[in-house]
C-alpha cells in the first residue's frame, strides 16, 4: 500500500476533531476548529490526487472556501 493511501486516515482525523472543535463555544477552540477544517481540506485534497477522486477535490475546495469564510467571521466577532 502506498504511503500516500494512509493520508486518508490523519484526514479522517483532522476533521472529526475540527468538527467537535466548532461546536465549542469559547471563540479561540473555534477558530482551532476552522484551522484544523482547513488543514483536513489540504489532507483529502492530496489523497483525494492520489486516488484520482475529482468530485472530492471540488468537494475540498469548496468547503475550504466555507471554512475561510467561517474563519474570517470568526476573526472580526471576537
Amino acid at each position: 500500500m502506498s504511503e500516500l493511501n494512509w493520508v486518508q486516515w490523519p484526514a479522517m482525523v483532522v476533521t472529526v476533531i475540527a468538527a467537535w472543535l466548532i461546536g465549542s463555544q469559547r471563540p479561540a477552540r473555534r477558530m482551532t476548529g476552522f484551522c484544523c477544517f482547513i488543514a483536513s481540506n489540504v489532507l483529502w485534497v492530496i489523497w483525494g490526487a492520489y486516488a484520482q477522486a475529482y468530485a472530492l477535490i471540488v468537494l475540498q475546495i469548496c468547503l475550504c472556501l466555507m471554512n475561510l469564510r467561517g474563519f474570517r467571521k470568526n476573526f472580526l466577532n471576537r
